[in-house]
């Protein structure tokens, strides 16, 4: 196998105003526009969606990924992290077409206590759709992840204690995946043999143009193995996904946007509703980095992405919290 996934990820440069220029032209989406993602040679490239790209979209679904909410976290940057999530709801419910389901990559809580999960479902659930979860590592923290799992027992089966699940929407093949269970050195995450076997058997009835998301908390590519920010057996997931013409994986953990592309292959990091973390390598470790009040909401945001029937690439759409109010 030959997955190269070392090369530095890709963070966007501010131009002089602060801001990066993906996530700019990303806000003429929220305000009536769009913006199609496509990538030609490992570039990501976006145009406006035209009149005919608009009608073709009438064959098309969209989902909303968040992450990194951590419930319960009460220090500088944003001691008040409820709020910013319910920010972050609001403009899901402002979407002039609503997504068909959302996705939250990992860390809903920050401690697993009972009350936080309660606090956040009860402000995820306002956004009126499906949700579908992966936990983080500040989710498993008691009963090497028992209360999380029996209390989103109904995607993983009730009874089951099997920590990864498969669904279909449209066309698409989804797959949350967890590995932040038996973390490796340095806080790598883990699959293991019992979840990549899963893996290898969901995967075999699906045909090579099957479109096919997948989702967990850590990164599956080497984002940034000396910080934890990459999973340590996750070249043998990646292997089972190579045959695929359209493979899009989703992470959180790392706070901020980065991205990758190899192949056929695409991932992509996202934004905290929470607080953000340091670009990789700019501080002494990971952590929450402190921000003033006045830059927060630039630094933390949600993602929308679109799959329409006959393209292979999905729209990907990042938008911080201070420019959905833009």
């Amino acid at each position: 196998m030959n997955i190269k996934l070392n090369d530095p990820p890709v963070i966007e440069p501010l131009d002089d105003h602060g801001k990066r220029r993906r996530t700019a032209l990303s806000c003429m989406a929220w305000a009536g526009a769009g913006v199609l993602w496509t990538l030609s040679g490992g570039v990501p490239r976006s145009r406006l969606i035209s009149s005919a790209y608009a009608e073709e979209a009438t064959h098309s679904f969209s989902f909303v990924q968040i992450s990194d909410s951590h419930i319960g976290f009460n220090k500088d940057p944003n001691t008040e992290p409820t709020s910013t999530l319910q920010e972050a709801i609001g403009q899901v419910r402002k979407m002039p077409q609503q997504p068909a389901f959302m996705i939250h990559t990992g860390d809903i809580t920050h401690l697993s206590k009972p009350a936080q999960f309660d606090t956040a479902t009860q402000i995820i659930g306002d956004a009126g759709m499906p949700v579908h979860y992966v936990p983080g590592e500040h989710d498993v923290l008691v009963d090497n992840g028992d209360p999380f799992f029996s209390r989103f027992s109904n995607q993983y089966g009730r009874g089951s204690t099997r920590h990864w699940y498969s669904f279909d929407e449209g066309g698409v093949h989804f797959i949350g995946l967890t590995n932040v269970i038996d973390l490796k050195g340095g806080g790598l995450g883990f699959l293991g043999d019992e979840q990549l076997a899963w893996l290898k058997q969901d995967l075999q009835a699906r045909s090579n143009s099957t479109p096919i998301v997948v989702f967990a908390h850590i990164p599956l590519w080497a984002l940034y193995p000396a910080w934890g920010w990459g999973t340590d057996d996750s070249e043998q997931a990646l292997a089972l996904l190579k045959r695929f013409g359209s493979v899009t994986v989703l992470n959180g953990h790392v706070h901020q946007v980065a991205q990758k592309v190899e192949g056929d292959m695409r991932f992509y990091s996202a934004m905290s509703t929470a607080f953000p973390q340091p670009a990789p390598g700019a501080a002494s470790g990971p952590g929450p980095m402190k921000v003033g009040a006045d830059r927060l909401r630039s630094m933390l945001g949600l993602r929308a992405v679109t799959h329409v029937a006959g393209r292979e690439q999905l729209a990907i759409v990042d938008t911080s919290l201070a420019e959905a109010h833009a």
